[in-house]
């Protein structure tokens, strides 16, 4: 029996999210959101009937449009052209997973009772998360301003049957999966087209999965840093808490406490040193790292108030009997949010790099290119190449989207926020980073074979037994792409507490 989240009005965030998809929950709208929306669907059919002058997208054109009346009986052909119409998106598949979240974060949104949308449409949009039916939807199309319109007008395709939908593992017209289902399709009522396609669910759903990855990589970068400052025979010096209270960035505090913890009870790093300090990239982990974990909370803050938004245009306020056509789908704070994510990732992947060619350059009594014979063997001097030619393409993906804007819609749409390119740019970015994280603990794990019989803190001791598993000693050359496959497999799939990811 599956466990349920109910759709309410109680504000979610990323612990919720993350146990809803662990868990595998189903989606149900709570009674209180019910009667939200219902009261407000009511509202505007009233509305509908009882007056007669042009509301924007419920009973006109869309766009520069706006001054064209639509009758009556052909609000729901508006409706369904603007779907249709929209749906034009190209390029690369947008991931399921972020398709899943999109599904979810709609129906959030929806649920507030400001949309018009029938109870019907919300159902429907749950009936394919719960199944599992995923929208196919393209990377490309969105200006990330008047909403996502091409995303979303992809993800809304199958309600009325048309588009395509991902089902156990194929791809299925819409059409199709309906009738297994044996579910009409929806007759889209008025202003419904325009809840569906307005909005910032591509972005939201892209910035909500890189957070909880993203978190997880900050805990990564201290550990596997960790794991090179025992490796390098470095100083557990910089990390005393006296001298990060005397700069008392919360990130900076939390990056030297954590370090701190992974190193206790460490035979290395209690050993005597011959030498008085380490490399920025070392010594300076806190700072930068902590930097980046500032970042995120920065940006935790931004999305988790967007999720927790009505974000489609026109709003319907039954009680204060307005209808309010106003800019809340305007991604500028998501797109701000996330090109400061994609610089603040991109950093740790930067000092990770840095950290590797150290671990290579022979220094510390390591064998340069940590493997023994260097000459016959080329050990590990090109896996440093391969992290180097990684930071550079991230510091291209780095480069502001939000700076740009391009006018459409006739002038009408005179600013965009471009956020949805900043979305796609910071999925490839942070992927990047992950493996340039793998490639530091591949380098780190080959290093401290060459410290012992000394060992490492027990808790790094443990992670690296589990990592031995996949990625064994290299004692001569060989094929290193499999192992550094294998190890981003094992960072990906490493299991870690979320209090310990999202404190």
């Amino acid at each position: 029996m599956r466990t349920i989240h109910y759709i309410s009005q109680d504000r979610i965030n990323l612990e919720t999210i993350s146990s809803i998809l662990e868990e595998n929950k189903a989606l149900e709208l709570s009674n209180d959101s019910i009667k939200k929306m219902q009261a407000c669907r009511d509202y505007l059919n009233e509305k509908l009937v009882n007056q007669d002058q042009p509301i924007y997208g419920i009973n006109t054109g869309f766009g520069s449009l706006y001054n064209v009346k639509i009758s009556t009986e052909n609000l729901t052909k508006l409706q369904e052209n603007l779907v249709m119409s929209h749906a034009c998106g190209t390029g690369e598949l947008v991931p399921k997973a972020i398709v899943k979240l999109m599904l979810l974060l709609k129906v959030q949104s929806l649920s507030y009772g400001h949309s018009g949308v029938q109870l019907e449409t919300a159902k429907r949009l749950m009936d394919f998360y719960n199944h599992d039916i995923l929208p196919v939807i393209y990377t490309q199309g969105s200006l990330g301003a008047s909403g996502d319109l091409a995303p979303l007008a992809h993800l809304a395709l199958p309600l009325i049957g048309k588009g395509e939908v991902y089902f156990e593992d194929a791809v299925h017209t819409s059409e199709s999966i309906l009738k297994k289902f044996n579910w009409e399709p929806i007759t889209l009522q008025s202003k419904e087209g325009l809840a569906l396609l307005n909005g910032t669910q591509f972005m939201s759903a892209y910035g909500i999965h890189l957070l909880m990855k993203a978190f997880k990589l900050s805990y990564l970068a201290d550990l596997i840093g960790s794991t090179s400052l025992e490796a390098f025979d470095g100083r557990i010096e910089p990390f005393n808490a006296l001298v990060h209270l005397v700069r008392p960035h919360n990130g900076q505090l939390k990056t030297a406490e954590r370090i701190r913890e992974f190193l206790e009870e460490s035979e290395l790093i209690s050993q005597h040193k011959q030498h008085v300090q380490d490399p920025y990239s070392f010594r300076c982990m806190p700072q930068v790292h902590g930097a980046t974990k500032d970042t995120l909370d920065f940006v935790r803050k931004t999305f988790i108030t967007e999720i927790n938004s009505v974000t489609d245009n026109p709003n319907i306020f039954s009680q204060e009997d307005l209808i309010i056509s106003g800019g809340n789908f305007h991604g500028q704070p998501l797109a701000l949010a996330l090109d400061y994510l994609k610089i603040a990732m991109a950093e740790l992947g930067n000092i990770s790099e840095r950290r590797i060619f150290q671990l290579v350059s022979g220094l510390r009594g390591l064998p340069t290119f940590l493997v023994d014979n260097p000459g016959l063997n080329s050990g590990f001097m090109i896996p440093q190449y391969t992290a180097a030619s990684i930071v550079s393409a991230n510091k291209q993906l780095a480069s502001p989207a939000s700076i740009d804007s391009i006018v459409s819609s006739n002038g009408q749409e005179d600013h965009v926020s471009m956020g949805a390119n900043a979305a796609t740019q910071a999925y490839t970015l942070i992927h990047n980073v992950e493996r340039i994280l793998a490639i530091e603990l591949f380098n780190a794990s080959q290093a401290l074979f060459f410290r012992a019989p000394l060992k490492s803190s027990p808790f790094i001791e443990s992670v690296l037994t589990a990592f031995r598993q996949d990625v064994s000693f290299v004692s001569n050359d060989r094929e290193l792409h499999i192992d550094i496959q294998n190890s981003i497999s094992f960072l990906s799939n490493l299991q870690i507490d979320d209090r310990e990811i999202y404190e």
